[in-house]
């Protein structure tokens, strides 16, 4: 059986469940709350982190750990493909949403949102959610750049690279966040995404405490 320990808010999480449904696999998910890690979670990974996978007896975490494996190991629906080249350009983008992004924006908006305020019990503070909202257009600005020269982000097929940031921008417009209409290229591509089978799972997601917006699970929004 494949176990996937996540939590809804976790954009990595999110990322793993989008490559484990692109590869139709049959997996089971079991929810964490990130600021209240339970022991046996801490036993698995104790850098505390999500998501974490089992399968067989495997443990494995971190989230590039688990999409090389998932790519060697379910090979029939490949999600980075092509020559060395094209390979690489995924990987620059996974790398990109990845780390870029969630350094620019995610931390600075669904820190401030969900977990200081689970966590914590504190309120957002402005300045940082106004530097990651401002960090949001710029980033959204080069999916725009990007959708002028391909039909998706890496190349003309779907790759880990449109996961990767559907991952991320998903829970920020669960959050409503999204300045969509300013950025008609990266709305139709979203759409696109959010009518991926893949996808259907991930738009029932609820945040405990927190309601989603009202076009969250639309897909005609």
């Amino acid at each position: 059986m494949v176990l996937l320990i996540h939590h809804p808010s976790s954009q990595y999480s999110r990322k793993i469940r989008l490559q484990m449904s692109e590869k139709r696999m049959l997996f089971v998910l079991r929810e964490e709350e990130p600021w209240k890690l339970s022991e046996d979670f801490l036993k698995l990974n104790p850098a505390g982190e999500f998501p974490v996978f089992l399968n067989d007896g495997k443990i494995i975490s971190g989230n590039y750990a688990i999409c090389e494996y998932l790519e060697e190991t379910y090979t029939d629906v490949p999600l980075i493909f092509g020559d060395a080249n094209q390979k690489a350009e995924i990987r620059r983008l996974c790398d990109w949403f990845d780390y870029k992004f969630t350094r620019d924006v995610y931390k600075n908006i669904v820190n401030e949102k969900i977990y200081k305020r689970f966590a914590f019990g504190y309120a957002p503070d402005s300045k940082i959610l106004k530097s990651g909202l401002n960090n949001l257009n710029y980033h959204l600005e080069y999916i725009e750049w990007l959708l002028d020269r391909r039909q998706y982000l890496a190349t003309d097929t779907i790759s880990l690279a449109d996961l990767s940031a559907a991952s991320q921008l998903s829970i920020l417009d669960y959050l409503g966040c999204v300045p969509w209409e300013d950025f008609k290229s990266a709305k139709i591509w979203y759409s696109k995404m959010k009518s991926r089978p893949s996808f259907k799972e991930i738009l029932k997601d609820s945040i405990k405490g927190i309601l989603p917006a009202k076009h969250y699970a639309n897909l005609d929004f």
